[in-house]
């Protein structure tokens, strides 16, 4: 007999614990004073395998909450892709060609891979240093009510959650027999969501109850999310025959490319992907030709075993020969691409990473993305909290990440289409894929597959076209993240990228390029002193003083708020106005978002803009 052991109130409460429940939890340890609880339905085992691909995007977020040289130092680094194809005989496959990974200049960092759970401890680390939300393991919501004629009450507490603590027995996940740590108790496609959370507790296995009043829910708890469940939510898009394996294994091989990322094609046995990773750790996604499936058409996962995948593998890839001295895990998926019909209920539960969108795992972009839905959310739900931000901005979570997660689909279902389908015997095979078509895909999926592309459309904390004026900036998009080139200290001469000084923390910042400040009548020109300033003038820096600037722009013992674009003495020239598309007489105001998207851009002189930009997305001081 289970029984309600105690009743509390959180400002938010977060379930799930993987990359999209760390990120939002990461990021309200920046608001100091709220009350946040963390809840993960299974034990706290980590097990390998998993999300691996870190995009350019996320390291840059990473790195604005401290921890980017961690990930950077330990991850292995994705440089080159090379192209494998069926020769002549359509026997064996050879090299066709290579490409870099990434496309030069789309961000200081480039893609790197390495184990989700790592990347985990990371997050764990650093909510300990900020005394962020601890995971409660082994803890499963079992009912949540919305008390709707409460929900436009910021005091009020609208969401009531009963929680199932578990048992260690209860909460360990299904392994299916195999000796060989696997995901397929979790696999999207081929679990639905009644065996999945069976396969963690019965009723009988519960110890005891608890309810949590709270202001917020976040449904961070993948692709068969309760919390969606509880929504009514559906999960709409369609599912393909394709069936992937999935090898994270130590190779013994001749295959000269096994350190690059390749894509391989075969004539008649399907593909594979070649990701490297940390160590001498191979990830193989492999296509499976021969599926056992039950009576009602489903995939059999009892009889997906690493040995079928591997002999699938040998397969393609011949005539280079594959086994392995290790295997740390293994599973498979059937790709299905989907995006929920709600990203939140009024505006008090949400919906974010794998909850709200599943695709194929193979361009890199589920953790990724997943991560990105709560970077984007967490800083609102901050604000709202702890006064400062119009609960009205909360509505933009929806329309921001709604149309990046129709976009991910899009171009999800083309690649796996690329990826999965037989190549071309000749140009009047239409039944086939053309390679020169998958070659060029990849090409272009740079700017998409590595987060920096995203734009957001005007919206209360997005300016409208008319109220910006985007020819003072040209390459500062509004609507797109804030991007990075190297700028100087005024005061000791140090080489930083711009970027790096937009922490997330909560604050907005005002960039001004402040133009030339040895011509008087620039000088003159007002600034404004709202929230964190960061300015960047364009003058020689030995002939310009820290104390030029007006008292708004350094205040005392602050000498890390002024900067300027000029030759390092180590380091070369970041050329930060002419990449920025800024004058380097004239300059402008640059107003960024927490989240380090860009709102608005205006003349230095246009203060009244901002500030009525301000009154439409803060809460004025009492």
């Amino acid at each position: 007999m289970t029984t309600v052991t105690k009743e509390s109130n959180v400002d938010v409460l977060i379930v799930g614990a993987g990359p999209a429940g760390y990120m939002a939890a990461t990021w309200l340890a920046r608001f100091p004073g709220l009350k946040v609880r963390f809840i993960e339905k299974r034990d706290g085992k980590i097990f390998a395998g998993q999300a691996d691909g870190i995009q350019c995007r996320t390291l840059e977020v990473f790195q604005s909450f401290g921890f980017a040289d961690r990930v950077w130092k330990d991850a292995n680094h994705m440089l080159e892709i090379s192209f494998w194809n069926p020769d002549e005989s359509g026997k064996n496959v050879v090299r066709t060609g290579r490409i870099p990974d990434m496309q030069k200049g789309l961000s200081r960092y480039h893609q790197v891979v390495l184990h989700q759970g790592w990347i985990e401890g990371y997050f764990r680390d650093n909510l300990k240093k900020y005394n962020g939300a601890t995971v409660e393991h082994s803890t499963m919501p079992q009912e949540m009510v919305i008390d709707e004629s409460k929900v436009n009450d910021l005091e009020a507490y609208p969401i009531k959650v009963t929680l199932r603590h578990l048992n260690e027995e209860g909460s360990h996940a299904e392994q299916f027999g195999h000796k060989v740590a696997n995901g397929l108790f979790r696999s999207a496609n081929l679990v639905n969501a009644k065996e999945e959370d069976n396969g963690l507790a019965g009723e009988d296995k519960a110890e005891e109850l608890e309810v949590i009043n709270a202001k917020y829910v976040l449904g961070c708890d993948g692709a068969h999310s309760w919390v969606r469940r509880q929504l009514g939510f559906q999960m709409v898009g369609e599912q393909t025959d394709y069936v992937w394996g999935v090898l994270d294994i130590v190779p013994i091989t001749n295959f000269p490319d096994i350190r690059n990322r390749c894509a391989i094609h075969s004539a008649e046995d399907g593909s594979v992907m070649v990701i490297p990773r940390e160590n001498a750790l191979v990830r193989f996604y492999i296509q499976m030709k021969e599926i056992d499936r039950q009576a009602d058409g489903r995939v059999d996962r009892a009889k997906i075993t690493p040995e079928k995948i591997l002999a699938q593998a040998q397969k393609i890839m011949h005539p280079y020969t594959l086994s392995y001295e290790e295997i740390q895990w293994f599973t498979a998926y059937q790709i299905g691409q989907r995006v929920v019909d709600n990203f939140q209920a009024h505006d008090r539960v949400f919906i974010l990473g794998d909850a709200a969108h599943t695709h194929s795992p193979k361009a890199g972009q589920g953790m990724n993305v997943s991560m990105m839905d709560s970077y984007n959310l967490g800083w609102k739900i901050g604000g709202v909290l702890n006064g400062t931000l119009n609960p009205k901005v909360l509505s933009t979570y929806e329309l921001e990440r709604s149309q990046v997660a129709h976009d991910l689909i899009n171009f999800d279902q083309k690649f796996a289409k690329l990826f999965s389908g037989r190549p071309a015997k000749s140009a009047a095979d239409e039944a086939g894929i053309s390679l020169e078509e998958f070659h060029r895909v990849f090409e272009l999926s740079h700017k998409f597959a590595s987060g920096v592309d995203v734009e957001y459309v005007p919206s209360p904390i997005v300016a409208p076209a008319a109220e910006t004026t985007q020819s003072l900036a040209t390459n500062i998009p509004v609507g797109k993240r804030f991007n990075s080139f190297k700028v100087l200290n005024q005061s000791d001469a140090r080489p930083w990228e711009f970027q790096e000084l937009m922490k997330s923390d909560g604050r907005w910042r005002i960039v001004v390029f402040a133009g030339d400040m040895l011509d008087k009548d620039q000088k003159a020109r007002p600034r404004t002193g709202l929230f964190h300033i960061l300015t960047c003038h364009s003058s020689p820096r030995i002939e310009v003083e820290l104390h030029d600037f007006p008292k708004a722009l350094r205040p005392d013992h602050d000498y890390w708020s002024v900067y300027v674009d000029d030759e390092s003495h180590h380091e070369g020239h970041g050329q930060a106005y002419k990449n920025y598309g800024v004058d380097p007489k004239r300059g402008c105001l640059v107003v960024v978002r927490p989240d380090q998207y860009v709102s608005m851009v205006v003349e230095l002189e246009e203060v009244e803009k901002v500030e009525k930009f301000f009154a439409g997305c803060l809460v004025p001081r009492k």
